[in-house]
C-alpha cells in the first residue's frame, strides 16, 4: 500500500490549522505548537492516523462494500468527484439531503423516479405531453441528477463515510453516528475528533491538502478492489480445476468399467419337487 510521506504532507500544507481562538480542546493531542496565533498540526500523528485509516478503507473495499464520500465545500467538491469516480464509489458534493441515511428508503424513491423519467422518455407517451410539461419534467430530472446522480448505484446503506470538514457536514456525521456507520474524516484544529471513528488530523481548507489525503484514500480503496478481484479470479480458477479433476476422474472410472471383463452368470439348477404319491 502506498504511503504518504512526511515531506509530501509538509509540501501540501497539511500541518496548517486554524487560529488559536477557534480551536477545539479535544484536538490538543494532535497539535504540535502555535505559531503567529495559528495552531500547527503534528504531522507524525497525522501520518500514523492516516495509515490506520487507509488500512481500514482497504479492508472495507476488499470486502466489496461501498464507502460514501461527503464533501460539499467549494474547494473540495471537484477534487473528491474526480478522485472517487475512478474507484466507482458513491459521493455527495452538492447539498447533503437531510435524512439521506436515516430515511434512506425515501432517497431510493427519488432515485427510482429518475429511472422512471428516463423510461418514459423512450415511450410514445413522452411525445403526447405538451412542451411545457416536458420542460418541467426535464428540470425535475436535472435537479435529481445534480443532487442524487452520484449515489444512483448505491442500493443500500454504505459501509462507511469519508468526510471532508466535519463541521460543515455535521448532519452527515450525526446520521452516521445514529446508525453506527464507521466514519473517516479530515479533522482540522477547530473540529472535535471524538465524533469520528478514524480521524485524520489535517488541514481541511487547502485544496492541496484535501487532494493529497483524498487521493491516498482512493488509492487504498483501489488496492482493496484489485485484491478482491484477484481473490475472486483465483477462487474461480480453483473451482474450475476441481471440476476438471472430478470430470476426469469420473471419465476414468467409466472407462475402467467398460474395459473390465464381463463375468458370465452361471445358471442355477432348478430344484425338482417330488410329487407325493397318494
Amino acid at each position: 500500500m502506498a504511503k504518504v510521506t512526511f515531506e509530501e504532507m509538509l509540501d501540501a500544507g497539511v500541518h496548517f490549522g486554524h487560529l488559536r481562538r477557534k480551536w477545539n480542546p479535544n484536538m490538543a493531542p494532535y497539535i504540535f505548537m502555535e505559531r503567529n496565533g495559528i495552531h500547527i498540526i503534528d504531522l507524525y500523528k497525522t501520518e500514523a492516523k492516516l495509515d490506520d485509516a487507509l488500512k481500514a478503507l482497504k479492508q472495507i473495499a476488499k470486502s466489496g462494500r461501498k464507502i460514501l464520500f461527503v464533501a460539499t465545500k467549494k474547494q473540495a467538491k471537484d477534487i473528491v468527484a474526480e478522485s472517487v469516480k475512478k474507484v466507482n464509489m458513491p459521493y455527495v458534493t452538492e447539498r447533503w439531503p437531510g435524512g439521506m441515511l436515516t430515511n434512506f428508503a425515501t432517497i431510493r424513491k427519488a432515485v427510482r423516479k429518475m429511472t422512471a423519467i428516463d423510461k418514459m422518455k423512450t415511450t410514445s407517451s413522452w411525445n403526447n405531453l405538451s412542451k411545457r410539461e416536458r420542460l418541467q419534467i426535464d428540470r425535475e430530472r436535472a435537479k435529481l441528477e445534480k443532487n442524487l446522480g452520484s449515489i444512483s448505484d448505491m442500493s443500500r446503506l454504505p459501509a462507511a463515510l469519508f468526510i471532508v470538514d466535519i463541521l460543515k457536514e455535521n448532519i452527515a456525521v450525526a446520521e452516521a453516528r445514529k446508525l453506527n456507520i464507521p466514519t473517516f474524516a479530515m479533522v482540522d484544529t477547530n473540529s472535535d475528533p471524538t465524533l469520528i471513528d478514524f480521524p485524520i488530523p489535517a488541514n481541511d481548507d487547502a485544496s492541496k491538502s484535501i487532494s493529497l489525503i483524498v487521493n491516498a484514500a482512493t488509492q487504498a480503496i483501489a488496492e482493496g478492489l484489485a485484491e478482491r478481484k484477484m481473490a475472486r479470479e483465483k477462487k474461480a480458477a480453483e473451482n474450475s480445476e476441481k471440476e476438471a479433476k472430478a470430470a476426469a476422474k469420473k471419465e476414468e472410472t467409466a472407462k475402467k468399467d467398460d474395459d473390465a471383463p464381463k463375468t458370465e452368470r452361471k445358471a442355477r439348477p432348478r430344484k425338482t419337487v417330488a410329487k407325493k404319491q397318494d
